[in-house]
C-alpha cells in the first residue's frame, strides 16, 4: 500500500522523471516567451488604421500567413515573419543538397557535415528575413499603416523584424535540443492553437447573426472530426515488408534457427513537411504582392502584384491547383532524402537479410522503390485532400470563416509526433530502472 501511493506521489514522480518533467518545463517556458513576443509590436506603427486593413484583407493571403504567425501579422510585432524565412531556408537548401554534389557530400559526413549545412541555413534565413522585412516595410508604407516613413521607420522595424525571426529560429532549435518534439514544428502548432479560439467565437457570433446555419456548423464540426479521424488512422498506417534473415552457424557450430522481422514504411513517409513547404513557398509572393501591390495608383509592377496576389489568394483555382502541385512534389522530394531504396537494400545485404521472393541487391532496391512510390503516391494524395477540401468547401458553401486543412494537419500530427516522443521517453526511464534492478541482483546474487 505504501509503495502504491508513494508511485503515486507527484513529487515521488518528478523525482523519478527529472528529465522528461525539465524538457517539458523548457518547452513550456520557450511557448510562453514565443507568444510573448507575438504581442511586442514593432516602433512606428499606427494600431487603428492596421486593425482596418486586416478586416478587410481577412480571408485573402494574409489571413493565411496571420493564422501561421499566431496573430503576431495581425498586431505587425516583432516576430510578424514568424518562422517562414527559416522554412523557405531550409526548402532552398534541401533541394541544393540534392543537386550540388558539394552539399551531398556534407550531409554524409555526419554530425560535422550537418553543422555545416546548418549555418548554410541561417546565413540564408537571415539573408531572407532581410528581404521579406524590407518589403513588408514598404507595404506598410505604401498602405499608410505607420505613424513615420523613411529610415526613421524602416531601420528600426526592419532591425526588429530580422531579430524576431532570428531568434525564432534559434529558439526552434533549443526546444529541438533541450526540449520534446521539433521546435519549428512546436512553434507552428502554438501559433495554429492561438487562433483556435478565435475561429470559434467568429463561428458562434456567424450563427447568432444569421450568416450561417446552426446545422451546417454542427455538419462542418462532424467533419472536421472526421478529418481528424481519418489523419491519424493513415498516420499510423504502415506497409510491413516481410524481412527474413538467413540461417547462422556460431564457431560452436551451433546452428541458429531463420529469423523473420518487418519493415515498417509509413504511408505517409514525409510527415507534415510538405504541407508547410507548400504552403511557404505560395505564402511569399502573395504576401509581397498584397503588401507591396496595393496602391491607390499603382504602376505596371504594382498593377502585376496585385493580379498575382489575387489569383494566388486561396480559394482561388489557381492558388488550388499550384497547392496541389507543390504538396505533391514534396511528397515525393522529401520521401526521397529520408529513404533510401538503395541503402536500405545494402544494408540488408551486408545483413544477410532478405525478402521472400526477392533477390538481394538490384531487385530488392527495384522492389523497394516501387512500393515506396506507391505508399507515397497515396500519402501525396491523402495529404492534397486535406488541405485542399476545406478551402473547397470554404468557397462552395460561402463559410465566413477561414478553416484550414493544412493547420489541422499540422496541429495532428505534430501532437502525435509528441505523444510518441513523451512516451519513448518513459519507456527509456522504465527500460533504465529495469536494467538497474537486474544489475542489483546480479550483485547481491
Amino acid at each position: 500500500m505504501t509503495k502504491h501511493s508513494t508511485s503515486m506521489n507527484p513529487l515521488a514522480f518528478i523525482r523519478k522523471y527529472d528529465e522528461l518533467f525539465n524538457r517539458l518545463l523548457f518547452l513550456l517556458g520557450a511557448l510562453v516567451v514565443y507568444r510573448f513576443g507575438s504581442h511586442v509590436p514593432i516602433p512606428g506603427m499606427d494600431p487603428e488604421s492596421l486593425s482596418k486593413f486586416f478586416q478587410t484583407n481577412e480571408n485573402t493571403i494574409l489571413g493565411l500567413f496571420n493564422m501561421f504567425s499566431g496573430g503576431a501579422l495581425e498586431r505587425m510585432s516583432v516576430m510578424a515573419l514568424g518562422i517562414m524565412p527559416y522554412i523557405s531556408a531550409s526548402i532552398i537548401v534541401q533541394m541544393m543538397t540534392a543537386v550540388i554534389p558539394s552539399l551531398d557530400a556534407l550531409k554524409k559526413e555526419g554530425q560535422a557535415g550537418q553543422r555545416q549545412i546548418n549555418k548554410y541555413t541561417r546565413q540564408l534565413t537571415l539573408a531572407l528575413a532581410l528581404v521579406q522585412s524590407i518589403g513588408m516595410c514598404t507595404g506598410l508604407i505604401s498602405q499608410n499603416l505607420t505613424l513615420t516613413s523613411g529610415l526613421g521607420f524602416y531601420i528600426p522595424a526592419v532591425t526588429s523584424l530580422v531579430a524576431g525571426s532570428m531568434f525564432l529560429m534559434w529558439l526552434g532549435e533549443q526546444i529541438t535540443e533541450r526540449g520534446i518534439g521539433n521546435g519549428i514544428s512546436m512553434l507552428i502548432l502554438a501559433g495554429i492553437v492561438a487562433t483556435f479560439p478565435q475561429v470559434v467565437t467568429q463561428s458562434i457570433n456567424s450563427v447568432q447573426q444569421g450568416q450561417m446555419n446552426m446545422i451546417a456548423l454542427l455538419i462542418f464540426s462532424l467533419l472536421a472530426l472526421a478529418v481528424v479521424a481519418g489523419i491519424v488512422f493513415i498516420e499510423r498506417a504502415q506497409r510491413r515488408i516481410p524481412v527474413n534473415y538467413a540461417q547462422k552457424q556460431s564457431q560452436e557450430r551451433k546452428i541458429y534457427a531463420q529469423q523473420q522481422s518487418h519493415l515498417p514504411l509509413k504511408i505517409n513517409m514525409a510527415g507534415v513537411i510538405p504541407a508547410i513547404f507548400a504552403s511557404s513557398l505560395l505564402l511569399f509572393p502573395a504576401s509581397l504582392g498584397q503588401w507591396v501591390g496595393q496602391s491607390p495608383n499603382p504602376n505596371i509592377f504594382q498593377s502585376f502584384l496585385q493580379n498575382m496576389a489575387l489569383v494566388l489568394s486561396p480559394g482561388q483555382p489557381l492558388y488550388l491547383v499550384i497547392f496541389a502541385a507543390l504538396i505533391i512534389f514534396f511528397c515525393y522530394f522529401y520521401t526521397a532524402l529520408v529513404f533510401s531504396p538503395k541503402e536500405v537494400s545494402e544494408n540488408l545485404k551486408r545483413s544477410g537479410a532478405y525478402i521472400p521472393g526477392i533477390r538481394p541487391g538490384l531487385q530488392t532496391q527495384r522492389y523497394l522503390d516501387h512500393v515506396l512510390n506507391r505508399l507515397t503516391f497515396i500519402g501525396a494524395i491523402y495529404m492534397t485532400i486535406i488541405c485542399l477540401m476545406p478551402m473547397i468547401l470554404q468557397s462552395a458553401f460561402g463559410i465566413p470563416f477561414h478553416l484550414g486543412g493544412t493547420s489541422v494537419l499540422i496541429s495532428v500530427v505534430v501532437i502525435m509526433d509528441f505523444i510518441a516522443q513523451v512516451k519513448a521517453h518513459l519507456m527509456t526511464h522504465q527500460y533504465h530502472d529495469y536494467s538497474l534492478m537486474q544489475t542489483m541482483e546480479v550483485k547481491h546474487s
